[in-house]
Parts: structure tokens; sequence; C-alpha cells
């Protein structure tokens, strides 16, 4: 039975949910400091659909593949919780101000050093830029198919994978060979929790950065922790055109944001009672929010 070596293209993103007036900087950046971060949600999907072929083939590999700073080690070791094999953080200042573009770039480059893969998968869009560029862009540089807006992998065979995409009117389904780019929809089953055991296991699963950061005998711990060393890697454990990274190789320019708060100019107040209920739903019904 053949073994699949499959990456999980991963972004750890702003909780959008938590979003309120202080959410943007005056520049029109996201301020990151006070919203928490969390794996994004059609990432986790993504990763959902890997566990699956690697249940369905045992002996197969998932490795998780996130380009950011530091701390985007936790959703890696979220991955791990829930079955990914490994990990790695792509992480410079040399990535720094990278559009799609160059994310992109970076992270095929990085593909391209772990070589002999078969199935990249990722969500079809992050929550914070919404653009769904990174996949397609991946496959594109790398020069192989893609399937985008995946829902279900129907079947594999040792040479070709079916697919259900769910488009804007329907579904269809698509037969792809090896190696090829998965983008899988929000619609598609969510993911697995955490296993107990694997959270024991990994929890204190860290790269090098982090424990010269918290302990002065790092590389002591390194040693005695092998499996718990997450791989971290910069502009020098792959190949690369510097002029493709970071601002220099984002073409993308903002030239301006504008920060909306919406408020309400009126509010009127309901109780329970059923004098009020009914002037509510009169009040949907004439404003064709309901009805």
């Amino acid at each position: 039975m053949k073994k699949f070596n499959i990456i999980v293209l991963a972004k750890q993103v702003p909780d959008t949910r938590k979003a309120g007036k202080d959410a943007m900087k005056a520049d029109g950046t996201i301020n990151r400091s006070i919203l928490p971060a969390i794996f994004n949600p059609e990432d986790l999907h993504a990763l959902e659909q890997a566990l699956r072929v690697k249940d369905q083939f045992p002996g197969s590999t998932i490795t998780l593949l996130t380009m950011g700073p530091p701390r985007a080690v936790e959703i890696l070791k979220e991955g791990f919780y829930r079955g990914a094999d490994d990990g790695i953080l792509l992480t410079d200042r040399a990535f720094a101000g990278s559009d799609t573009l160059a994310t992109s770039y970076a992270l095929a480059s990085a593909i391209r050093e772990i070589k002999d893969v078969d199935i990249i998968f990722s969500g079809r869009q992050a929550i914070d830029g919404d653009t769904a560029q990174v996949g397609p862009q991946v496959a594109e540089k790398l020069g192989i198919p893609q399937v985008t807006y995946a829902e279900e992998i129907i079947k594999i065979t040792d040479q070709t994978i079916q697919v259900k995409r769910r488009l804007e009117h329907g579904v269809e389904t698509v037969e792809c060979p090896f190696p090829l780019v998965i983008t899988v929809n929000n619609t598609a089953p969510h993911c697995r929790p955490r296993n107990a055991k694997r959270l024991m296991k990994y929890k204190h699963a860290s790269t090098m950065s982090n424990r010269q950061e918290n302990n002065d005998d790092y590389l002591a711990s390194a040693i005695a922790h092998t499996h718990l060393t997450i791989k971290e890697w910069g502009v020098n454990n792959i190949t690369v055109d510097h002029e493709q990274l970071g601002l220099s190789g984002s073409p993308t320019k903002v030239k301006k944001v504008d920060n909306i708060i919406f408020q309400a100019v009126e509010t009127k107040t309901f109780t329970d009672m059923d004098e009020d209920m009914d002037e509510l739903m009169k009040e949907l019904v004439e404003s064709h929010i309901v009805g």
C-alpha cells in the first residue's frame, strides 16, 4: 500500500471574531497585540483531509509548514495534538512584509527542500486576508496541478486522486495525478479534536529559538528531548532569490485603508412582552430583514 508524503500549509491569524474598535492601528494595519492568535479555520479543514488520507493509508506522514514569527510555533503544536507527524516553522526577518506572491515563493522554496511530496493541502483562504491566492500560487511556482474549493476526497489510487469540489452553483468531481495542491473549503468536515495522549506528549514542543529565550541550557534540552524539537528554517535553509522575498518581492502596495466602525444612530429596546415582540417582527418584515 502506498505511503503518502503530505504537506499541510497553515497560518497563524488574528481571531477576527474578537475584533473591536481597537482592532486596527492608525496606519490601517491590524493591531495584532490585542487580538488572540489562532489556527486559520480553513487550514484546520485542510488538516482534517490530510488526516483522513493518513487514516486510509497507514505509514503516510503529515508535515505542517507555516511561515511567520516565532510565536507561530503554537499552531504547529496544535497540529501535533490532532495527528500531524512533523512541523516546520519558516521564520526569518527576510520574510517580513511579504504579500501573497512573496509568501507563496518562500513556501514553494521550502517544499522543494522537503522533496518527494505527494499532496499539499491548504485552506482555501485565510481570515485575515481573504485573498485565496497562496495555495494556487504555490502550485504555480512548483509547476504542479491544483484542485481548489475541495470539500471531500472521494477516491485515492497509487496514481490519482478524486476530489469533490463545492462550487457556487453545485458540486464537481475531478481526478488529478500526484503531486498536486488541494485547497479546502470551509464546507469540508471540521477537524477532529485534540488527542489527549498527543497533547501530553507534545505540549512542551518548541523551536531552538524558544529554548534560547527560556532556558540558558537550551542545547542540553534539545539533546534530551529530540522529539520535542520543532524544525525552524530561515533563508539559509532554503534555496531562494532574496529579491523575491519580503517587501522587495511583494508588488502589492496598499495605498489607503479606511477604518470603518459601524455605530447605531438609533436604538430601541424591546421587552419579552407579546406587544413588543409583535412590533419587532413588524419592523423586521417591513425592512425586509425577514419574510
